[in-house]
Order: C-alpha cells, then sequence, then structure tokens
C-alpha cells in the first residue's frame, strides 16, 4: 500500500485528492469480484447463502452479502484514502481485473471445471 499512497493532498500544492474516487472504484471492483467467488463456491456446493426472499432463491443470498463486501471495502478504502492523492493507474488496473475476474466466475461454463 505504501506505493500507492502519496503525501497528503494540500491547497498549496494545487493537487485535489483523488483516493475518495478511487476508493469507490477498487470498492465496487471488490464486490464484482466477491460475487463471483460467492457464485463460485455456491456451485462447488461449498458455501450455500441462505435465500433471503423466496420466489429469487438462493441468488438473494449471494447479492446480499457481495453487496456488504462491496460496502465494507469502500467504506475502509474511503476512510484510509480520502484525503489523499493515490496512483490512479495501479488501482484502475487492479480495478479491471478484479471486475474481469468477477465476471468470469459467475459464466456457467466456468462452474464445470469445478
Amino acid at each position: 500500500m505504501a506505493e500507492l499512497e502519496r503525501p497528503r493532498a494540500s491547497a498549496e500544492s494545487g493537487e485535489i485528492a483523488n483516493g475518495a474516487a478511487l476508493a469507490s472504484f477498487l470498492g465496487a471492483a471488490i464486490g464484482a469480484f466477491a460475487m463471483g467467488v460467492f457464485v463460485i463456491l455456491n456451485e462447488a456446493r461449498v458455501f450455500a447463502a441462505p435465500a433471503l426472499y423466496a420466489p429469487a432463491g438462493g441468488i438473494s443470498g449471494r447479492t446480499t452479502f457481495a453487496v456488504m463486501a462491496w460496502l465494507i471495502a469502500w467504506g475502509l478504502l474511503h476512510s484510509r484514502w480520502k484525503d489523499r492523492q493515490i496512483d490512479s493507474q495501479r488501482v484502475f488496473a487492479a480495478t479491471l481485473v478484479l471486475i474481469g475476474l468477477g465476471i468470469v466466475a459467475t459464466f456457467p461454463p466456468v462452474w464445470a471445471l469445478l
């Protein structure tokens, strides 16, 4: 993390802190990845999320857990990065990788590999 963070943005330097915005990007990516992980765990019969809404079935539990992961990740990252200037290239790369992995993990052909 030390490599990502730069000193706090200040009015004298003219920099605007980008940490809060990047925290939202990375938090969303963590939520997408969490959804993929919960789907894979469910299909491997390692973790069965409860059905929070009977007509929707287990997907209601998996999406609820993914939303909780997103909100926790976003909150923690925001509180840590809100006044900082963060290296955006590395955060965007991590965001793309996590979203990509999350999307791939939700495809049925991936489940067949289990």
